[in-house]
């Protein structure tokens, strides 16, 4: 049982006496000298102190490491009444043992008509295995923001040596296509050369960017210019033009966008301007939410006659297929002049069939 000293006769300082030792928290009871009147049992068993205790100093306790300096001095204010301890935060240093990390509560206690009669409460809260889970979570967090870092670092070195990868593989493809006699095979060479591109122009803009997600303005602009300088010989007779919102697009979403703007624009330059006829080709991409529509409008010389529809070409198979992907719905429109081909991803549940080309379109 933990022992205690006599109290005199007052209400308050026998019921604080009371408390202590029916505790379950460790807590002291000392009076204005610095001696134990009580004890905890729980104050004993944490600390392995002999609850024999009454009478003898706080710094006497155990092998005297409750004789902290820092404590004893804010003790002595919370006595004149200079100060409140609500939880000052010690380590308890022991011989032979590990150190525990405490937060002690001191309460001064005076009787209401004798305040000579005064007592100090200290509650006392073990923090040890708190503390270590907070040194954990510090540590293992920090570990996992390093990761994440060396991962993202790595992940923009790979997407960076993609790009160069497929920026060489393009340029082979492009000297074969100067090298051939034939023109079907260079035509076919040039149309690989560009769908190359697309994709190595969108790893490239990965490997700068810190979000993960892709500019889609920055990519269509950089990719019609790419498209534009190895099939449009001369410039000031063709023009390859972007209208896009600077909004970012997701990386998967974007190299689709990327392939069909390639094919659809290789299919403009190929068959919407014949002869030496001028003409501008614009790519245009606009968001609400989630909502967008991409689309590629020639200025040229319109859709085939009825009498004669186009075959499907790869092209075509290529963006029906890439529409599918995306949930969207691909039209063709006579732009009056020309055509313009619209990719369409609409809200959830806005499609009403089939995401497919809904007029016959021009040989791709």
């Amino acid at each position: 049982m933990p022992n205690s000293a006599p109290l005199r006769d007052d209400p308050g300082l026998t019921l604080a006496l009371a408390i202590v030792v029916t505790s379950t928290v460790p807590m002291l009871l000392l009076d204005a000298d610095k001696r134990v009147v009580a004890a905890s049992a729980s104050f004993c068993t944490a600390f392995d102190v002999d609850c024999t205790v009454a009478g003898a100093l706080l710094t006497e306790l155990g092998e005297g490491e409750w004789g902290s300096r820092t404590l004893q001095s804010l003790i002595d204010a919370t006595i004149s009444g200079d100060a409140a301890i609500e939880a000052y935060e010690m380590d308890l240093q022991r011989a032979h043992r590990p150190p525990r990390h405490l937060a002690i509560k001191v309460q001064r206690l005076t009787a209401p008509d004798d305040p000579t009669q005064m007592r100090l409460l200290l509650s006392i809260t073990d923090l040890t295995d708190l503390r270590r889970l907070e040194k954990s979570g510090l540590a293992t967090r920090a570990k996992n923001e390093a990761l994440e870092r060396d991962n993202q670092l790595l992940l923009l070195e790979i997407r960076h040596r993609v790009a160069n990868s497929l920026q060489i593989i393009a340029s082979v493809m492009m000297q074969n296509a100067r090298r051939t006699q034939s023109e079907e095979t260079r035509s076919h060479l040039r149309d690989a050369h560009n769908r190359v591109m697309s994709v190595a122009e969108l790893q490239q803009q990965l490997a700068v960017s810190t979000s993960g997600a892709v500019n889609i303005r920055s990519y269509l602009t950089k990719l019609c210019a790419t498209i534009g300088a190895s099939m449009i010989a001369d410039p000031d007779r063709l023009r390859l033009r972007v209208d896009a919102q600077d909004v970012d697009v997701d990386p998967a979403v974007s190299v689709s966008l990327g392939l069909i703007v390639t094919e659809l624009a290789i299919n403009a330059l190929k068959h919407a301007f014949p002869g030496e006829v001028e003409g501008t080709i614009t790519v245009k991409y606009a968001a609400v939410g989630p909502a967008w529509t991409l689309s590629v409008t020639d200025d040229g010389k319109g859709m085939p006659q009825p009498h004669g529809p186009a075959m499907a070409g790869l092209g075509t198979s290529i963006v029906q297929a890439l529409a599918r992907q995306l949930r969207a719905q691909v039209t063709v429109e006579d732009a009056r002049p020309g055509v313009s081909v619209s990719v369409i991803h609409a809200l959830a549940g806005e499609l009403d069939h089939d995401p497919d080309l809904t007029q016959p379109e021009p040989a791709i």
